[in-house]
């Protein structure tokens, strides 16, 4: 599990250095920016980002993929309410990470299982971008560690302390009775069609 960590950490680190200068970083600036001392570990690292589809070779060159930049194309707009006419015309590009992520250093993603939360729209196997460091406000839905089992749910505070608030009748509210450790509050839902 470390290791999956620490590519995902790498992975940040390479999303910033493109999105400051605009292309990959050579091999001997990869030594550098994944503070490795060898251009082994630097090709062992290319290669699983290419394997996971985050870069790509062409003609020896590396390239950055759209699962590595997040971009996506905004066509325009829909309408909501009574139909209109729609052309789709390429309006911009928008990155969704800068969409969605305030603050990319504390920010991470994890898979939902359970549906403790289904009637607030997570469902098992969603995505949830979840914000660490940002103090919960009541409602607010939260990723908590509650006496050594993590669970995601609702933030409530109340003249007893801490509830932790399913958004499923058939769950029960959970009080913290030793310890209660916020890992983080979920900005954010994702889900694969």
């Amino acid at each position: 599990m470390p290791r999956i960590l620490d590519l995902q950490m790498k992975i940040r680190s390479l999303r910033r250095f493109v999105k400051t200068e605009g292309r990959i970083p050579t091999y001997r600036e990869m030594l550098a920016l994944f503070e490795y001392r060898s251009k082994n570990a630097v090709h062992g690292l290319v290669k699983k980002l290419v394997h996971f589809g985050y870069v790509r070779k062409s003609r020896g060159k590396l390239a950055a993929t759209s699962r590595l930049t997040g971009v996506l194309k905004l066509l325009g707009a829909v309408q909501a309410g009574f139909p209109s006419p729609a052309e789709e015309e390429l309006a911009d590009t928008i990155n969704l990470d800068e969409f969605l992520v305030e603050r990319p250093d504390t920010t991470y993603l994890l898979t939902v299982s359970g549906d403790s939360m289904i009637e607030a729209g997570i469902h098992p196997g969603d995505l949830v971008l979840v914000e660490k460091g940002r103090t919960p406000k009541n409602r607010d839905i939260v990723v908590a560690q509650v006496d050594d089992e993590w669970t995601i749910k609702y933030f409530i505070k109340d003249s007893e302390g801490i509830l932790l608030q399913p958004a499923n009748r058939k769950y029960e509210s959970i009080r913290p009775r030793r310890f209660l450790t916020i890992g983080g509050v979920v900005r954010a839902v994702i889900r694969k069609l």
